[in-house]
């Protein structure tokens, strides 16, 4: 057949073959086609053979059909036009349900899943399996192999719970050699501070600095970064408060290694009779937490503990370290009793003064702090560093519902769960304030409430009950004064923690331990003097 366009474009014949003389003529009025529209036809149609060319192709080489390309285009674009969806819609939707489901074990019948993702795929290659069983094998693998990482992070994070709470050895002897140099040297029990320096214990008018430890040498690193970057050592005050068997230790090493200019006392926690048994409800809570320690382990050379099985990896390592011994400690809990313990000024620990830093043992101070004096809190008793806002969302991501039930009405009816949280271990407290309040009370009356609660309102450990006891009672300070987190993460840079005036090594990396990350711990380690005869014998190192 033979095809004839006139040059007007306004005839088309076609024409037999093979001598067949009868032609077939079509007339197109000159009004409905144009140049024009013959040239915007044809546009057209080479961009509609353009793209159904493209999709053949790329259907050729994904491999997923195996068809003609006229086939492919019907098959592609047919369902479309008639409202239905293609195939492989259907198989990701198949594929989606079984991933869904629960028990994907019995769904197998008890069949073992595949251990690797080599094991899956040469399984993969050697059976045609269907949809249905593919999808089950590919799920039982992905938790069979989610299964074996949780549990190796759960005992990740045990043997590390259990490293960062036991005593290293040259702690002990550090401990002792210091207890037994306060039994035999007359200078190792002189009093603290010097006679001359008395008065400036209760003088509001110098920087009082309050530490509560049982570490001496958590306890003398914090000193002496603190001398040592003040500006006006003679006007800094050191309290250091202690228990009964680290205070011959603690006393013997100000005693033999005055910090300058500043003046250091060392107050035994057993010469405040208020602290008897019975009168203070911070000691049955911590009787009762000691219970709550024992339970979630068992015996056994996996040391393993006992988790619910849908419980996250890092909630474990958060549980873990609020069973710390620190955390229900009594050093832990005396900060409460600042201001006052009674109506008696007996009682109280600091009745003279009006404004106090509290300091954690595992802190450094790289910077002046007598600034914080000059803090406006507005009316406020506690000045402290939010830790809900900034960079590092691992360290700076802590509201109310990380640490409170909110499961639990009396949390839920009281408290507003996206609420900021705040930061122990470097606080401004004013005292004055404080007394005007009852932060106390609400303190003890909220840890008989967890006690009757069955420990059910809080995670374990000192922070929870004081959120609540200073609820809208703290000031935010400026993070530049409290930069956390360098016991846990290693994500902050030596160079911003430079930067920082008091660095803090909460979490299980403490830096006197072999499990403190090594880029951060020459922060605390430049502070420390290896060339001392104590620190030598006891084998102590910078590394």
């Amino acid at each position: 057949m033979q095809l004839h366009i006139s040059p007007s474009l306004r005839h088309v014949t076609f024409s037999p073959v093979k001598g067949v003389r009868d032609s077939i003529k079509v007339k197109f009025l000159s009004r409905r086609v144009s140049y024009r529209m013959v040239f915007y036809g044809l546009l057209i149609a080479t961009f509609i053979l353009r793209f159904v060319f493209v999709l053949t192709a790329m259907d050729t080489i994904e491999g997923q059909m195996e068809c003609s390309s006229l086939g492919c285009i019907g098959k592609r674009l047919g369902p479309r036009l008639l409202g239905r969806r293609p195939e492989p819609t259907k198989v990701l939707e198949e594929i989606n349900g079984i991933l869904e489901k629960g028990n994907i074990q019995k769904m197998l019948g008890g069949e073992e899943p595949p251990q690797s993702l080599e094991e899956f795929i040469s399984e993969m290659k050697g059976l045609k399996l269907d949809t249905k069983t593919f999808s089950l094998r590919l799920k039982s693998m992905v938790n069979h192999l989610e299964h074996k990482a949780r549990a190796a992070k759960i005992q990740e994070y045990l043997y590390r719970h259990i490293a960062s709470n036991a005593i290293p050895k040259q702690l002990h002897c550090l401990a002792l050699r210091l207890a037994h140099e306060h039994s035999v040297n007359a200078a190792a029990r002189r009093p603290l501070p010097d006679p001359e320096r008395v008065p400036s214990l209760v003088d509001p008018s110098y920087h009082h600095y309050v530490l509560a430890s049982d570490n001496v040498l958590g306890a003398s690193t914090v000193v002496a970064s603190l001398a040592s970057n003040a500006l006006r050592p003679d006007r800094v005050v050191v309290h250091v408060i202690t228990d009964r068997k680290t205070h011959a230790p603690m006393h013997a090493w100000f005693a033999l290694h005055p910090p300058g200019e500043a003046a250091v006392e060392v107050k035994p926690l057993h010469h405040f009779e208020w602290l008897a048994r019975g009168r203070v409800p911070v000691m049955e809570a911590m009787e009762r937490d000691e219970g709550v320690r024992s339970q979630g382990f068992r015996g056994g050379s996996a040391a393993e503990i006992i988790v619910p099985a849908d419980e996250r990896a890092v909630v474990v390592a958060a549980k873990l370290q609020a069973l710390g011994p620190k955390y229900n400690s009594v050093m832990n809990h005396i900060r409460i009793h600042l201001p006052e313990v009674g109506r008696s000024d007996a009682l109280h620990l600091f009745p003279s003064l009006n404004k106090v830093v509290f300091l954690d043992d595992d802190v450094v101070v790289q910077a002046d702090l007598s600034s914080m004096w000059d803090i406006d809190l507005h009316g406020k008793v506690n000045g402290a560093v939010e830790t809900c806002r900034g960079g590092d969302k691992f360290v700076m991501s802590k509201r109310l519902r990380s640490y409170l039930n909110f499961s639990h009405p009396l949390i839920l009816e009281n408290f507003d769960p996206d609420e900021c949280a705040w930061a122990y271990g470097m606080n401004v407290f004013d005292l004055e304030a404080w007394k005007r309040t009852n932060i106390s009370q609400t303190y003890h009356h909220w840890l008989h409430m967890n006690l009757e609660s069955q420990l059910s309102l809080w995670q374990l450990g000192t922070l929870p009950p004081a959120l609540i006891a200073f609820h809208g009672q703290v000031h935010v300070i400026d993070p530049y004064w409290h930069m956390l987190g360098l016991g846990y993460q290693d994500n902050t840079s030596v160079s911003d923690a430079e930067q920082a005036a008091v660095v803090h090594f909460n979490g299980r990396g403490k830096p006197w331990l072999d499990i403190a990350f090594p880029q951060l711990k020459p922060l605390w380690t430049k502070y420390v003097n290896y060339s001392d005869r104590f620190i030598k014998r006891c084998n102590i190192k910078a590394s």
